[in-house]
C-alpha cells in the first residue's frame, strides 16, 4: 500500500538530532507542499544548527518537546493535524546504555508507546515510520555470505539495541490490534556532517585533527557498514512515498570495514602512521562482531547508494575542519568509553532560546 494522496503534515520526531536533521532538510527543501514539523527536545546530542536550512521555509515549524509527554503529544497531532510520523527520537549510542540503561528504556520504548497511543486516539494518521537498527538482529556469524532478511529473528545483546527491539514489538502490536499503518527500517551505521562526536568516526576525525591516539576497542577486527548521511536521507524519502505498510526495510550496504579499517583510512587521510596513532583499549562489555544483512527489499523500490566510502569521509573530514566548535566542549564524547548524562542539554540551545 502507497500513499493515494501525498502526506500534508509530517511530524518528525528527534529532527535536531543527526539522521533526523538531514532527512527534515530534504523533505523541506524537495517538498514545498508538505508542511514538516519538526520535535526535539534538544538533548547533549542534537542541535538547532543542525536544522538551520530550514528555518526560513514557510513549511517548517519546530517544537521543542519530549515524546514521552503523552498531553503534549495527543495536543500537537491534533492541534497541527497530523497525517504522517516519522519516529527517529531516541537514544542510540551503545556505550552509553551500559551506564544510563534505563534512559534508553525511557525514551526508546516509552516514548514509542506515547507516540503509539496518541496515534491511536486521533485515528487521522495515514503513515508511521518508525526508525531502528540492525543492532536488532544481533550478531552475524563471521563466515556467512547471506545477509538476514528483514523477516530475521531479533537477537539484540546490549541495553540500546533490547530496547529498541522492544519499540519494535510495540509497533507491530500496534499495528495488528489497531491498524496502525506502520512501516519500521532498520539501519546501518551512518556517518557525515553534523553527527555527534561520540561515534566512531566523528569521534577518530576530531582526534586526529587535535594529533591525539585513536582508540580502538578490543583488537579492532570488529566489522560494520557504512552509508553516508545523504544516501539515507534519500532512503527515508524513498520509504516515505513508495514503502508499503506492514513492511520492515533495511537501509544498508553489504560493504563492510572494521574499526581498524576505518581508522587506518582515516590516518591516511591526515597523513599520519597509523601504527602510532591507534592506541587499543578494553572492549565493551560485549561488542557485537558483525552485523550482516539482506539490502535487496529497499533497492526494489528504486533506493541505492550513492556514495562510495573514499568521497564519503573525505566530505566528512572537509566539514570537520571547517566545524571544529560545532558541539562546543565535546571533551567527555571522546573518551574511549563515553558516559554522558543523556539528560544534559545541548550547548547550542541557548542560541535560540
Amino acid at each position: 500500500m502507497s500513499f493515494e494522496s501525498p502526506p500534508k503534515t509530517i511530524l518528525i520526531t528527534g529532527a535536531a538530532g543527526f539522521i533526523a536533521s538531514h532527512v527534515t532538510n530534504r523533505l523541506v527543501s524537495n517538498y514545498p507542499n508538505y508542511k514538516i514539523v519538526a520535535l526535539d527536545k534538544l538533548s547533549y546530542c542534537s542541535s538547532l544548527k543542525n536544522l538551520q536550512p530550514c528555518f526560513t521555509s514557510s513549511n517548517f515549524k519546530f517544537v521543542k518537546a519530549d515524546i514521552a509527554s503523552s498531553d503534549l503529544i495527543n495536543y500537537l497531532l491534533d492541534e497541527e493535524e497530523i497525517d504522517t510520523i516519522m519516529h527517529f527520537a531516541a537514544e542510540t549510542h551503545v556505550d552509553n546504555s551500559f551506564g544510563n540503561s534505563f534512559e534508553f528504556t525511557t525514551n526508546n520504548i516509552y516514548g514509542t508507546h506515547v507516540l503509539l497511543e496518541a496515534c491511536k486516539v486521533t485515528r487521522r494518521i495515514n503513515r508511521f515510520i518508525h526508525v531502528s537498527t540492525d543492532e536488532v538482529y544481533g550478531e552475524s556469524d563471521l563466515e556467512t555470505d547471506i545477509g538476514n532478511p528483514e523477516a530475521s529473528q531479533l537477537l539484540p545483546t546490549n541495553p540500546c539495541s533490547a530496547t529498541k527491539a522492544g519499540a519494535e514489538m510495540l509497533v507491530m502490536a500496534y499495528h495488528r490490534s489497531y491498524g496502525l499503518p506502520i512501516i519500521t527500517t532498520r539501519g546501518n551505521n551512518v556517518y557525515g556532517p553534523n553527527q555527534f562526536p561520540e561515534k566512531l568516526i566523528p569521534k577518530f576525525i576530531l582526534l586526529a585533527m587535535r594529533g591525539d591516539p585513536l582508540p580502538i576497542h578490543g583488537d579492532g577486527s570488529n566489522v560494520r557498514s557504512y552509508l553516508y548521511c545523504g544516501d539515507v536521507a534519500e532512503a527515508f524519502d524513498v520509504v516515505l512515498h513508495k514503502g508499503a505498510i506492514g513492511h520492515v526495510y533495511n537501509i544498508g550496504t553489504k560493504k563492510e570495514r572494521s574499526v581498524l579499517d576505518v581508522a587506518t583510512d582515516i590516518s591516511k587521510l591526515f597523513g599520519i602512521n597509523v601504527e602510532k596513532t591507534i592506541r587499543f583499549v578494553n572492549d565493551r562489555p560485549f561488542n557485537d562482531k558483525r552485523y550482516f544483512w539482506d539490502d535487496q527489499k529497499l533497492q526494489k523500490l528504486g533506493w541505492e547508494q550513492r556514495t562510495p566510502w573514499e568521497v564519503g569521509l573525505k566530505m566528512t573530514i572537509a566539514w570537520y575542519r571547517e566545524n571544529p566548535n560545532w558541539w562546543g566542549n565535546v571533551g567527555l564524547a571522546l573518551h574511549p568509553h563515553p558516559r554522558i548524562p543523556t539528560t544534559v542539554l545541548s550547548q547550542n540551545e541557548e542560541e535560540f532560546f
